[in-house]
């Protein structure tokens, strides 16, 4: 096994471990937890193509692959990762409404994309980025699209936010309140 290979088994671990954490604390219904994984699955698809026209375009490659797509191993790493970001997002939509939507998916493609960034500094022998600012902008836009892919996909398996047992209830202005 290589030291890459080793990594990504690794990461797999450590993103089951975070997912189960989170679903924990989020207080994730089983519908909501399938519709989060559902999520990841069809980040991780659309990942093959993303990653297949990156490699073809130059923009990233993995050294220690010879195909034009992503590693394998990598792909349970990104169901997991981002089935975890969907459920965050749920609970931030369902708190903050659409504006902390918007700042969670802000600060995920920030995040994300010095994350990424790190990681090729850290460990060149997993990924290599091509340099330059386009590069930067198309690894920042991936971030975007697919956690806003995991969310759509969550919301068309498990119902909207509003939907769930934990959702607030609007309290009518003539209600009274036992303390």
């Amino acid at each position: 096994m290589t030291t890459p290979q080793f990594m990504l088994i690794a990461a797999s671990g450590i993103y089951l471990v975070v997912l189960m954490v989170i679903a924990y604390l989020t207080r994730a219904t089983r519908k909501r937890t399938i519709g989060a994984l559902s999520g990841g699955v069809a980040v991780a698809v659309v990942g093959v193509v993303i990653e297949g026209l990156a490699h073809a375009r130059g923009w990233w490659r993995y050294p220690f692959n010879d195909t034009a797509y992503g590693p394998p191993l990598i792909y349970p790493v990104v169901v997991l990762l981002f089935a975890a970001l969907a459920l965050v997002s749920w609970r931030v939509t369902r708190r903050f409404g659409w504006r902390g939507q918007a700042v969670f998916l802000s600060a995920v493609t920030v995040l994300g994309t010095v994350r990424d960034y790190r990681i090729a500094a850290w460990f060149p022998q997993l990924i290599v980025f091509a340099p330059g600012i386009g590069t930067v902008l198309v690894d920042a836009a991936c971030w975007a699209g697919l956690v806003a892919l995991a969310q759509i996909v969550m919301r068309l398996v498990s119902g909207p936010v509003t939907g769930d047992a934990l959702a607030r209830r609007p309290q009518s202005a003539y209600s009274t309140r036992t303390r």
